[in-house]
Formats: C-alpha cells, sequence, structure tokens
C-alpha cells in the first residue's frame, strides 16, 4: 500500500468535500435521498414518519433527526476510496471495490439511521451514546472489514491468472 497515494487522496477529498459547490451540488443532495431512503423504509413499520430535506420526523410524537455532515457516510466512503487506490490493483478492480464498498457503507449507514430514530424516540441518553460511540465505531469497522474483503478478493484475482511464459532468446 503506497502511504504517500492514501494521504494524499485522503486530503484532497477530504478538501473537496468542505467546497461550497460540492456541499450543495453532491452532499446536500445525497444526504437529502439517504434522509428520503430511510423515512420510506421507517414507513413499512410506522406510517406516520416523514422527511424534509436532511430531516426525518415522526409525526406521531414529533421527534426528529437531522442527517449531518460525518453522519451521512460521505467521510467512510472517503476512507474507503483513499485505501483502495493506494493499494495496487487495477482500474476495474479499484471501480468494484468502490462501488460494493459504498453500497455496504450505505446500507449499515441506513440501518444506523433507523435504529437511532427509533433510540431517540425511545431515550435520549442512550441515542448519544449510541450515536456518538457505538455507531461511529461500527461505521469504520465496516470500511475496514470492506477493505480487507477487496484486498483478498484482488489477490485472489492475481494468483489465479495465467502465467505468462517467460520467453528466452538465444
Amino acid at each position: 500500500m503506497n502511504k504517500t497515494i492514501f494521504i494524499s487522496v485522503l486530503l484532497a477529498l477530504f478538501a473537496l468535500e468542505w467546497l461550497e459547490p460540492v456541499r450543495n451540488g453532491f452532499i446536500t443532495p445525497f444526504t437529502e435521498h439517504l434522509a428520503a431512503i430511510s423515512a420510506s423504509l421507517l414507513k413499512i413499520f410506522d406510517a406516520d414518519v416523514s422527511s424534509h430535506g436532511i430531516f426525518i420526523q415522526s409525526l406521531s410524537n414529533g421527534t426528529s433527526v437531522a442527517i449531518l455532515a460525518g453522519c451521512n457516510g460521505v467521510e467512510a466512503m472517503i476512507c474507503l476510496t483513499a485505501a483502495i487506490f493506494a493499494y495496487p490493483a487495477n482500474w476495474i478492480q479499484r471501480l468494484w471495490g468502490l462501488f460494493l464498498g459504498y453500497l455496504a457503507i450505505q446500507i449499515l449507514n441506513i440501518v444506523r439511521i433507523i435504529s437511532l430514530f427509533y433510540l431517540l424516540q425511545w431515550n435520549k441518553q442512550w441515542f448519544e451514546w449510541a450515536h456518538l460511540y457505538i455507531w461511529q465505531g461500527l461505521i469504520f469497522f465496516d470500511v475496514l472489514i470492506v477493505f480487507i474483503i477487496w484486498i483478498r478478493w484482488v489477490i485472489k484475482h492475481k494468483q489465479s491468472k495465467p502465467q505468462q511464459p517467460i520467453l528466452n532468446h538465444v
């Protein structure tokens, strides 16, 4: 793994994330879609749920959660991107790793959002504790697991390729 590439990509993507055009054109709409998807899944169990922008609200009791920066999984995706770019692999392998990795991160993040929504309605102290300690760690543990699985897949793919014969010229 190339540490220079990892740090460079990490810093570049974190800097890019904070640019106003990127925030307005990508991060905020992405977060709003994440809230809408989470609210749609919540409606399966509770019809009194709605989303507006980055907010998910219980219409029956008024409690709501906001999906803010750091809670939308973008930082986890940035870390995965930097790790995948720093590891020696071809572009097809990297694209598959990013696609499936982002999917895994966001699926777990939606589970996180839904669980925190219900936890907030039950007990605010437990919500804060789970939000700050349990789920932060689990999301980045997910990134680590995805990266390890991807590395194993890349290594296996390299080993299964037939070796080209070495030609000796006389």
